[in-house]
């Protein structure tokens, strides 16, 4: 099962292997607090920056995202979740305060499928 949480949010013993997903560390957040980083399932920081600053929408964020995952040092991070998957949960941390538009719910989307 793979679930998402935000990283601000307490660890819990229900979640499983704790993988962040952001390309920076966040601010605050102890190492002691996430089992694997993997920045390379992170927004590339161009993508990043023009969602923030409104110079492209939630729509071509998304596209352009998911086309980032077919790099193939993503695709090796993604062999990581799927492999930490098998054998228990996985919780997929990010910053976002939204879930609904935030990469950590795409991800999830795309491993599921």
């Amino acid at each position: 099962m793979i679930t998402i949480k935000r990283v601000y949010e307490a660890p819990a013993a229900a979640d499983g292997t704790r993988v962040l997903i952001m390309r920076l560390w966040p601010r605050g957040i102890r190492k002691s607090h996430v089992d694997i980083w993997l920045k390379e399932l992170g927004p590339v920081l161009p993508l990043m920056r023009a969602f923030r600053s409104g110079r492209i929408g939630w729509v071509a964020y998304r596209r352009r995202y998911r086309h980032g995952l077919a790099r193939p040092e993503a695709q090796a991070h993604l062999a990581a979740v799927r492999a930490y998957a098998k054998s228990g949960r996985v919780t997929l941390l990010c910053g976002c305060p939204d879930e609904t538009r935030c990469h950590r719910s795409l991800l999830r989307d795309y491993l599921l499928d």
